[in-house]
Order: C-alpha cells, then structure tokens, then sequence
C-alpha cells in the first residue's frame, strides 16, 4: 500500500516507498527476487500539508491487511492564523526632552535627531480627499496649451475653500465642504495666473495673471470676494492697480504683516505702497538710484547704487513713508555684494569672499 503522511500505529516500514501492516509476512510483490522481475518502484508524490487519511469504504482495517489512502480536505475553520503585529516603539516614554537629549550628547546629533523623528513626521497625515483641476470638458474654452495636465504650484486654502494653481496657470477653487469643485478661475481663455493671494483683511482672494493680447508682459492684479467664489462667481471681483505699469522689470510684492502692497513700476522707477485693507494708495517713492527695497515689521529699507567704497542704505517707517536712519555702510572694494538682507533691526550683508556682517542698525556697531 503506497503510504502519503504519517502512517497509523500498526503499520511499519518495509521500505521507504511501501508500508505493511505490523507482524504480517510481506506480500510476493516485495519479494527481493521476484520471476518474473517487478517494474521499479517509483516516488510517490510529495505530500501536501493539508492531506488527511481517510479509511476506504468496505475496506479491512485489522491485522488482514486493511488499506489505507490520502484525500485532500480544505484546512479547518479553526487554523491559527498568524498576522504582523504592529512595530512597537523602542522607547515608549520618550518625550521632547530626552529626544534633544539624544540629539545634542549623540556622536552624529544630526542622524540621531532625524531617525528618531522620521516615524512621527507623517504619523497622524491620512487622505481625507483628492480634487483634480484637469477638466477637458470645462476648459475647452481655454487657449489649446492651458488645456493640458500640469503639475500643482501652489495652493492657498481659505476658511472652506481650496484654491490650486497649476503650472500652465489655471486654477480652480475647491468646496471642503462638498468636496466637489466649484469654479474656474480664469476670467478669459488667454488667461494665465501666475501667483495667488489670500487677504485676510477683508476676506478676499488677489490673482496675479499676465494675458496673451499683451504677450505676457504685464502683471494685472483681480480681488474676489470669497463669498462670491463660494457661490460660483468668480467673475463677480474687479480689478486693482490699473494705473500702475506693471511690466518686466516691475513687480507687485504683498505684505501680510505689515497689511501694505508694494509695487514698482520699471517704465518711470516709481515705488508705490498700498493699504492691503482698502488698497487707498499710501505714499510714492520716486527716487532711480534705489536699487531694491527690503521689507520687515514696521519699517523698509532702502539700498541704493553702490558708490566707491560704501553703500548708501535708508529705513523709513512702512506706515507713512517717513525716514528714521540713514547711514552708509563700508564695503571691500572690487568686491560684489552677495546680498543685503534686513531682520527687524538686524542688517546682514555679505560680499563675496568675506565673512557675513550683521549690524544692529538701533546703535550701528558690527556684531
């Protein structure tokens, strides 16, 4: 009898491919030399795991000989099942403090304080939505190369609006609350927006967008309430700075801090501040040897063309335009200026191949 499994207590083992029952004589099959000789004995197959015997219907079980066969069954309902559990932490105790513990007596503080961190950056972060701004049906309006997927930019959220800006400059405003989309953006098929605003002052969204009847040459601003946005009428805004040339080189710079717009205008090098509130314009900086102007918290400052030796620099106060210090700042000569940043009342200016200054323009002493 060919045996697949574990075989009952009253077989033994003849050979390793046949089994008898315990304490019978062999049968003439398993004569070593039989007449005529036998065909080879050949390998059952390889058992399975889940093969239970069963006994065959009117089969003798006893000391007669009774044989024995496989069949394969399903797996029980009660197999043990084994699953990954979840990877416990390695300190459960740890907290902010003896993580910069660990950063700061480590021999790398840096990898130390980034590998114990890189399992709590995106711990809590789950998908709660996706919203797609590529609609062939909705921007067939649109010039031929805005009607392609493009990749996101920037998106501004504000209260239960989601704006996204793509690269080809479409944008699109999304409900959270439905989850659904509820507008375009674009006011004209040869628009392309370039930046977003979200003024918190009187709850609108600004849109900075050049047009191709103008070759894309000009910045031109638009404010829209956000409850217009919410009701499906983007086109219910108007625009802003209209007097203003706002061609390359000029710009339009928005100040959240300080609540002011700054624009420059490259056709007449005139400098202009705006209230963010109203957008009443404030004051005018016409002056052609500013080079750049610099804005912090309650004050600007102005850099002007470098002359041999030093550079002329002014801070006015943002709110009226008036002038609190003027000084002149040495410099290496036939070196280039890297940069001139303004922090508060901390100046940093850095030429190429020096040390970075900082200077506290209150009392004017190099730190």
């Amino acid at each position: 009898a060919t045996f697949i499994g574990k075989p009952p207590n009253n077989l033994g083992f003849q050979d390793s491919h046949s089994v008898i029952p315990r304490g019978a004589p062999p049968p003439a099959r398993l004569n070593p030399n039989p007449l005529p000789p036998s065909p080879p004995a050949r390998c059952p197959p390889a058992p399975r795991r889940d093969a239970t015997p069963r006994r065959r219907r009117g089969a003798r079980t006893g000391g007669g000989g009774g044989w024995i066969e496989m069949e394969a069954r399903p797996r029980p309902s009660g197999v043990r099942r084994v699953t990954a559990k979840k990877r416990p932490r390695p300190d459960a105790s740890s907290n902010s403090a003896r993580k910069l513990q660990r950063r700061e007596i480590a021999a790398f503080p840096e990898r130390t304080f980034a590998a114990s961190t890189t399992r709590e950056r995106f711990r809590n972060i789950q998908l709660q939505e996706e919203f797609d701004t590529y609609d062939p049906k909705e921007n067939s309006s649109l010039l031929p190369y805005l009607r392609k997927r493009s990749e996101i930019i920037e998106i501004v959220g504000a209260r239960d609006i989601i704006f996204a800006l793509s690269q080809l400059g479409v944008c699109a405003a999304f409900s959270r609350v439905t989850n659904q989309r509820i507008c375009f953006l674009n006011g004209s098929p040869d628009e392309v927006i370039r930046s977003l605003f979200y003024n918190k002052n009187n709850d609108s969204l600004i849109t900075v967008s050049v047009y191709g009847s103008e070759n894309f040459s000009a910045l031109r601003c638009r404010t829209t309430r956000i409850e217009y946005i919410r009701r499906g009428k983007p086109d219910a805004g108007f625009p802003l700075f209209e007097t203003e040339s706002l061609r390359w080189p000029g710009f339009v710079e928005f100040d959240d801090v300080n609540g002011k717009v700054l624009t420059y205008s490259a056709q007449d090098s005139t400098y202009k501040v705006f209230d963010l509130k109203n957008y009443t314009l404030l004051y005018t900086i016409s002056d052609k040897d500013v080079q750049e102007i610099k804005i912090s918290p309650g004050i600007m400052l102005l850099i002007y063309s470098r002359k041999k030796g030093y550079i002329p620099l002014e801070i006015l106060s943002i709110e009226d335009g008036k002038r609190l210090k003027s000084f002149r700042h040495l410099l290496h000569r036939n070196k280039k200026i890297d940069f001139i940043e303004q922090f508060n009342e901390k100046l940093l200016v850095k030429q190429d191949g020096e040390n970075l200054q900082i200077l506290d323009v209150s009392i004017w002493p190099v730190l």
